[in-house]
């Protein structure tokens, strides 16, 4: 016969759901064993990582560096509370879905910092090469689209250096609000906001990703380590919950756009970064971008 709940317990796991729900967390797993579903029930939210370096510094403290693999969960735990966009197929309609489910957000405390709108990400729903910075500065505040600055700018010029255009790839960032002053996210922000990035990378199943700078990288791989370490080398990558038919992405770490314009000397270093995912991607770029 089916378990009857306490009420009291029922109410107490409606209004947790309802909280994880404002959090932008829909998948909850339940182990399958002897013990009480109940009682055995835990939350699973993409990997999120503390203290985001700034990326003026683009160096980050170091410790060991690791490895993130992918953990194939097969059918050890059960989906019990789907996401939004679970089950739409079309990548763009999906990708509404989720920047539908995060609203006007109020989160966290950037919010009432000053942002003028919430930059929700940009590009080909079906991007084979995702790229993903720390946050918006004032130029993405104003016009609600990450990278379009300086630091933008450069960026495009990137993407078009390896035979793309920035409408073949999607570009979104760590925190979805413009920090004040340009600070770099804190620790709560960003593990307020990752859950959304995690399910527009769930949703856009990139083959691979470029992490922008030290933040970037390290909310992403959930290791700390100086930018040299992390650099010339790939990363296993898939958000928890992702569809098991996807194999997951391969990240590469390199310079934020806006570290090089302060130190122009490190472009020739991003560009092996970018060779290592065109050759990845089969890309072969112009010839001029070659040279």
């Amino acid at each position: 016969m089916p378990r009857t709940l306490d009420p009291e317990l029922r109410s107490a796991l409606a209004e947790r759901v309802r909280y994880c729900h404002e959090m932008g967390i829909y998948d909850f797993y339940r182990r399958e064993s002897q013990i009480s579903p109940v009682t055995e029930a835990e939350i699973f939210a993409s990997a999120t990582v503390s203290e985001a370096e700034s990326e003026p510094r683009e160096e980050m403290t170091a410790r060991k560096s690791a490895v993130v693999s992918t953990v194939d969960q097969g059918n050890k735990f059960e989906t019990i509370v789907p996401r939004p966009e679970h089950g739409v197929t079309d990548p763009a309609a999906a990708l509404k879905l989720i920047r539908e489910d995060l609203g006007d957000c109020t989160r966290c405390k950037l919010h009432k910092q000053g942002r003028k709108q919430i930059v929700f990400g940009v590009g080909n729903p079906r991007a084979e090469l995702m790229f993903v910075g720390e946050g918006p500065g004032a130029d993405e505040d104003t016009q609600g689209e990450p990278f379009v600055g300086r630091a933008g700018q450069l960026l495009n010029n990137m993407i078009k250096a390896m035979g793309l255009r920035r409408e073949d790839v999607y570009i979104a960032n760590i925190v979805k609000c413009r920090p004040p002053g340009n600070r770099q996210p804190e620790r709560d922000e960003c593990e307020t906001c990752s859950p959304f990035l995690m399910r527009q990378i769930a949703t856009v199943k990139p083959k691979a990703i470029v992490a922008l700078g030290a933040t970037a990288a390290k909310n992403l791989l959930a290791i700390s380590a100086p930018m040299s370490e992390l650099r010339g080398r790939w990363y296993d990558f898939k958000p928890a919950g992702s569809d098991p038919s996807w194999a997951g992405a391969r990240l590469a770490v390199t310079y934020h756009p806006a570290f090089l314009l302060r130190d122009p000397r490190q472009k020739g270093e991003t560009w092996k970064d970018l060779q290592m995912v065109m050759k990845y991607l089969g890309i072969v770029p112009p010839k001029k971008a070659a040279e």
